[in-house]
């Protein structure tokens, strides 16, 4: 499909509405918008319900009318909290038939265990975002330990105070997703998902997780776009230790061209910020962006060679806490790696045992 003119800034259709924690707003007949708190700086994610008829488990030739979820929230008492106030007031009496997660990290699987078991629902999600949870809640993740304070310290970040933060940090990722599933139903690129009679199309999206799933139902013109396609923020892209060679930001940036031929008028529903029209328009803003980084970081590697640490005040001019170090360092690995694996840097690892990047001629 191709999309008609494109605006040239982007519609949210709902203004400045946002539903109540604990409440919802339709979205479209059937879809229903929901937002949770969470206690970062990026403090609320949108979780959706739509209602769903699925073969009725006990009684063949029949169907049971209910909902799926896509997206959880975090485990804490308030996000419980606000489910079951959603329960009670919004779900019609009807259950909850199945969960999808788009992807492991905590915001977006966190309750996915506690709402499966709470219902007999499956969880639904792609394979290796299954395997990545399961590997992070017993301990062995990106987010904290040993390995990763290694692989900050080989990109620059040498400050004993703040790795000796994230060294204890294996304990972040199950204090927020205490528990996984113990089965899945697997979900696969350009599979379809039958929800209430209509298909919603698998869109694989790599560069901001292992094998994020977002759903596009053409029939109603909706993407449930998860983290890949944010209207007012930037999707964290960062390489991590458990693949310290990663090309994260071109694996994003292929991703997007999946979804930039989705009609003008398809109605976005992201996992932060509001529900907005102009796929076409975002992803054309993303890579400007990228490319506007990308491109500062070239011509300061020409100045002198730089580690990822060294880089960071050229990506993000604010001050940065260790938490948002964490991201930021990702992210400037991401944006190094990409200048070198295309050629346009050179990678040496340095005497005192730090990668720097240089163009050729610096």
């Amino acid at each position: 499909m191709s999309n008609s003119a494109p605006s040239s800034t982007l519609d949210y259709p709902f203004g400045d509405q946002l539903p109540e924690t604990g409440s919802v707003i339709e979205v479209a007949p059937g879809v229903l918008w929901l937002r949770m708190g969470l206690p970062f700086a990026l403090d609320h994610i949108n979780l959706w319900l739509l209602r769903d008829r699925l073969p009725h488990p006990s009684q063949a030739g029949a169907e049971q009318e209910g909902w799926t979820v896509v997206d959880c929230g975090i485990d804490n008492p308030a996000t419980r909290e606000a489910w079951l106030n959603i329960e009670a007031t919004h779900l019609q009496g009807l259950p909850i038939l199945r969960v999808i997660a788009t992807h492991m990290h905590p915001d977006h699987m966190g309750l996915a265990h506690w709402l499966c078991e709470r219902w007999q629902a499956p969880l639904w999600m792609s394979t290796s975002e299954y395997q990545s949870a399961v590997m992070a809640q017993s301990g062995v993740s990106n987010f904290g330990g040993e390995p990763t304070v290694k692989f900050y310290a080989a990109h620059g970040w040498n400050k004993t105070d703040d790795l000796a933060q994230i060294k204890a940090r294996v304990g972040y990722y199950p204090s927020m997703v205490p528990q996984v599933p113990a089965a899945y139903v697997r979900l696969m690129a350009d599979h379809t998902v039958r929800i209430r009679g209509q298909d919603w199309r698998c869109i694989s999206g790599f560069g901001h997780s292992p094998e994020h799933m977002a759903l596009h139902c053409a029939e109603r013109g909706i993407l449930i776009s998860g983290d890949m396609l944010l209207p007012s923020i930037s999707t964290n892209v960062s390489v991590y230790a458990q693949e310290p060679q990663g090309n994260a930001l071109q694996l994003f940036l292929d991703s997007l061209t999946k979804m930039q031929d989705l009609p003008d008028s398809t109605l976005v529903l992201p996992s932060h910020g509001r529900p907005f029209r102009g796929a076409a328009l975002r992803i054309a803003q993303l890579r400007a962006h990228h490319d506007e980084r990308l491109s500062e970081l070239l011509q300061a590697c020409t100045a002198q060679a730089l580690s990822a640490h060294d880089a960071l005040p050229v990506l993000f001019k604010r001050p940065l806490n260790v938490h948002q170090m964490t991201f930021a360092m990702g992210e400037s690995v991401a944006h190094l790696h990409m200048l070198w694996l295309s050629g346009q840097l050179q990678r040496e690892l340095q005497a005192d045992g730090v990668y720097r990047f240089k163009t050729a001629q610096s």
